[in-house]
């Protein structure tokens, strides 16, 4: 049982997680229970190391700027898991953890000899996390399949981007956040079940579903009314008005697509007869005339400068908001005032700023604890003295690139 005190690093402290997941969707999946307070052991092949260390955009000093975010508040350890005497010491570990997450191609862990049965009857209580492009069952659980593909087939890309072009895809690698959370959600609803019965469970995590599952009425709309959703550009069709404006200066979004909303809109814009009249006095009317009524708001929004809508929509009580990139987010006092982004030491780049954990908790709340790790910096740590090693057995394992 986990003491009050332990608490400190968050509400999953006391929890071990065994992380063998590269790229993205395992390690954010990891990267989440990690910041609530969760040991998360990160385990990467001897001299090579997750592809993320080398990832991102821009590397300062070489370095991934990536990297540092989404292995945050783990350890690091190598372990070969092709060899047999690796295998052996990742049941090992295994019969000491809660969890184990993995986003290997279906089948790999079972080649290994490292299956939910296998591992199940070494610690019934461990809950195995698994993510993966299509999920551990069906036709296509076998095939390669990276984040740009379940968007794809989860239905996200058919209806991103601009009428006049093809697909488009988001500017992040969505896809496999989507799973990585929904793989995260998952392990803690098995927490609880284990926390009941004192039985552990597999999380099965597919891309395409989990981006499936935020496509909202896509498939209700189609079953019952024939209806496929397009590329609609920044808007959403019928949902008025809730656009991108021009301003004097700048951009601005305003949505006010409700019916009091938009009431309070109106009496912003000086028009408060807009709000009565039949065109615009209801949802559904000022969805039919969607282009008409962007057009009266950014006749307005084109005589202020961003500022000034702003302001304006403050006092009239309507959302709105500017288009933020970095630089605007770093200087932004509502960023400041609830550290959303946070300062973090790093023993490469000095000083990082990156987002903050979220959600924030009002009595465990998580936090950024440890910075990202070398490859191997927590060798010695976890194999002599937590699984209690002799230094001679740890000294062969390393001449014959076990770990």
């Amino acid at each position: 049982m986990t003491s009050p005190s332990s608490f400190k690093a968050g509400p999953l402290a006391g929890l071990r997680v065994i992380e063998l997941g590269t790229l993205l969707a395992g390690p954010f999946c990891g990267q989440l229970l990690g910041d609530f307070g969760a040991e998360v052991i990160k385990i990467e092949p001897p001299g090579q190391g997750d592809p993320m260390r080398v990832w991102g955009r821009e590397k300062a000093h070489g370095k991934s700027l990536w990297w540092p975010v989404v292995a945050r508040n783990k350890k690091a350890i190598t372990l070969d898991l092709r060899q047999a005497e690796g295998q052996q010491i990742l049941k090992d570990l295994v019969a000491k953890s809660d969890f184990l997450l993995e986003n290997f191609r279906p089948g790999t862990m079972e080649k290994w000899g490292l299956g939910w049965e296998q591992l199940s009857a070494i610690n019934p209580r461990l809950i195995m996390i698994r993510v993966s492009g299509f999920g551990q069952t069906g036709p296509y659980s076998r095939q390669a399949g990276f984040g740009a593909i379940g968007e794809a087939m989860g239905g996200l890309r058919y209806v991103v981007g601009d009428p006049s072009t093809p697909p488009s895809r988001m500017g992040i690698s969505i896809g496999d956040s989507l799973a990585a959370t929904f793989a995260c959600v998952g392990a803690l609803a098995a927490l609880h079940h284990r926390d009941v019965t004192g039985k552990g469970q597999v999380v099965d995590s597919a891309i395409y579903e989990a981006v499936l599952n935020l496509m909202e009425s896509l498939i209700t709309e189609y079953d019952k009314a024939n209806y496929i959703r397009e590329r609609t550009g920044a808007i959403l069709p019928n949902v008025a008005p809730s656009n991108v404006y021009k301003t004097r200066d700048n951009l601005v979004l305003i949505a006010a697509n409700q019916d009091t909303v938009f009431s309070r809109l109106a009496e912003a814009m000086g028009q408060p007869d807009l709000a009565k009249d039949p065109k615009y006095s209801t949802h559904g009317a000022r969805g039919a005339n969607q282009v008409e009524l962007d057009a009266l708001v950014e006749q307005w929004t084109q005589t202020l400068t961003t500022r000034e809508v702003l302001e304006a929509m403050d006092k009239f009580g309507v959302p709105a908001g500017q288009i933020y990139r970095a630089p605007e987010m770093l200087e932004d006092p509502h960023f400041k005032a609830r550290d959303a982004i946070v300062k973090v030491p790093h023993p490469d780049f000095g000083e990082l700023r990156m987002q903050n954990v979220a959600p924030k908790l009002s009595e465990t709340p998580g936090s950024i604890r440890a910075p990202s790790p070398a490859l191997g910096q927590h060798n010695e740590e976890i194999y002599l003295r937590m699984l209690g090693f002799a230094q001679e057995q740890y000294e062969r394992l390393k001449a014959q690139k076990i770990i």
